[in-house]
């Protein structure tokens, strides 16, 4: 998560307290804060499996894997029942195996892996049901950047400083930037008037995708089947004051 979107999180836990204190009277859910959310990512590495399968890697697994981040939200007062928010998250998930070479009377290892890591921030904007109460159950959008990186290597393991650049040493970063858009649905759940729980849902839409790899270099014709559009869970802890 950058310093710009970890500072805009900062900034609507803290307000939030003040400015819900002098909007109590209203008939409609107030306040906000801000804490850890840590989720179950799921994209479609089927793709991707089939281009390492090409090059002898090892497949990724399929049933996604842990993001870690924070959030933050502020409840506008203009409009009832609306809020505004940021949002950031990282993970990634790795595959590995070993492979004994023959080369004359000598045998050697060589260690393959692929890392694939997604990390996004965005804005958040959302509006809490009114008819639900004691509860915030909210639906809403995610507007913002996220990116895709898949790092292939190939290698024989330990080597002396002499050796390290030879050629049979694989290294491949490949990174895909992307804008996105995230309709999503949240239950927020106060423990606590300074307390709130979170559990929620969505569906990451990806656009605008741009390809590079290794020191920034563009890349032309990447598969249309390997992108940043995925599902998720989410649950996370707040710390704010609410009212729902």
């Amino acid at each position: 998560m950058n310093r710009f979107l970890l500072s805009f999180i900062i900034i609507i836990t803290v307000s939030s307290s003040g400015y819900s204190q002098e909007s109590s009277f209203y008939d409609a859910p107030f306040g906000g804060g801000g804490g850890y959310v840590g989720g179950w990512i799921v994209p479609n590495v089927n793709g991707v499996n089939t281009e390492l399968k090409k090059i002898g890697m090892p497949n990724l697994t399929t049933g996604g894997f842990y993001t870690s981040g924070g959030a933050g939200f502020i409840y506008l007062g203009i409009v009832p029942g609306l809020r505004i928010g940021g949002t950031g998250f990282g993970g990634s998930r790795s595959s590995s195996s070993r492979f004994l070479h023959s080369s004359g009377p000598e045998n050697f290892l060589t260690y393959n892996e692929a890392i694939y890591k997604m990390s996004g921030g965005a804005l958040t904007i959302e509006y809490t049901l009114p008819f639900i109460k004691n509860i915030g159950v909210s639906i809403g959008t995610w507007i913002g950047r996220g990116s895709l990186e898949i790092d292939v290597y190939s290698n024989t393991g330990g080597l002396d400083w002499n050796s390290i650049l030879a050629p049979y040493n694989v290294n491949v970063s490949l990174k895909n930037d992307y804008w996105i858009i995230t309709p999503t649905i949240n239950v927020d759940i106060p423990a606590y008037r300074l307390l709130s729980f979170r559990i929620g849902t969505g569906y990451q839409f990806t656009f605008g995708s741009h390809w590079t790899y290794d020191n920034n270099k563009d890349v032309y014709n990447a598969p249309s089947n390997i992108n940043g559009s995925c599902f998720f869970i989410q649950a996370g802890i707040f710390v704010g004051l609410f009212s729902f």
